[in-house]
């Protein structure tokens, strides 16, 4: 991965342009081809991007009126000869895909330029999620009240498997959607679960239980309007360990 911070200007040139006026950014320019713009702001998000394939080419200012050399059977959208950048710009770098679009940054000043060999990444393994959730939950069903008992975890339905279905210490069904962040999708999907279950003459009457981490305030307020209960799940709590965040009891 190349890193390089500059000041620099960016135009997007395609079905749609696009304008970033001068500014200190951090230009990344990754193995797999693609080139990104970013800003100390923003998030995760590039302000720009061109993704692969696509053909970076480093251009000197005097030199920016011949045809670019692109790959055979690429061509610019537009023919035009590319007119050089005004002010003291030092160069142009022309990012090129195959459908001809180009991301045009013109550079000032760079302030930083280095390469990196990162090798092959392993990938991304998630803590905490649904999955996971589950399991713990599954383990530690007291959790959902005193005198609860698991019956099934993943307990098919015609439209997909309820995470957990329980029962409760008066005997009856529980069924429970867990979820990482809880929202109004989540409480529509246990909804549905709920009536086809209220449907099974074994089973009826079923309540429903919505476990998440965090349950949005709409979600919560959708999901007691149609009796359904809602619960927060503390991740540390369940796997045994402590959480590091203050609390004042």
């Amino acid at each position: 991965m190349r890193l390089v911070i500059a000041r620099c200007q960016v135009d997007y040139v395609g079905r749609l342009t696009a304008h970033l006026p001068m500014a200190r950014r951090l230009l990344l320019i990754k193995a797999d081809g693609s080139v990104l713009v970013h800003s100390d702001g923003g998030s995760y998000k590039p302000l720009n991007w061109m993704s692969p394939p696509c053909w970076l080419q480093e251009r000197d200012v005097a030199s920016l009126n011949p045809p670019a050399e692109l790959p055979e059977g690429v061509r610019p959208l537009r023919e035009e000869p590319m007119k050089a950048p005004e002010n003291n710009f030092k160069a142009l770098w022309v990012v090129t895909n195959k459908a001809g679009e180009e991301l045009r940054i013109a550079i000032e000043e760079i302030e930083h330029d280095s390469s990196h060999e990162l090798g092959i990444d392993p990938g991304l393994v998630k803590d905490g999620v649904e999955a996971h959730l589950q399991e713990l939950l599954a383990e530690h069903v007291t959790k959902l009240g005193e005198g609860y008992t698991l019956v099934r975890r993943e307990y098919m339905t015609a439209i997909g498997p309820v995470d957990l279905l329980c029962r409760d210490a008066d005997g009856a069904t529980v069924a429970v959607e867990i979820k990482r962040r809880g929202d109004i999708d989540g409480v529509e999907q246990l909804t549905r679960y709920l009536e086809l279950l209220n449907r099974d003459p074994l089973l009826a009457p079923v309540r429903g239980v919505f476990a998440a981490q965090q349950i949005k305030p709409q979600a919560k307020t959708l999901a007691e309007d149609r009796g359904i209960r809602c619960l927060t799940l503390d991740y540390d709590e369940l796997r045994g360990t402590e959480s590091n965040v203050f609390r004042l009891f």
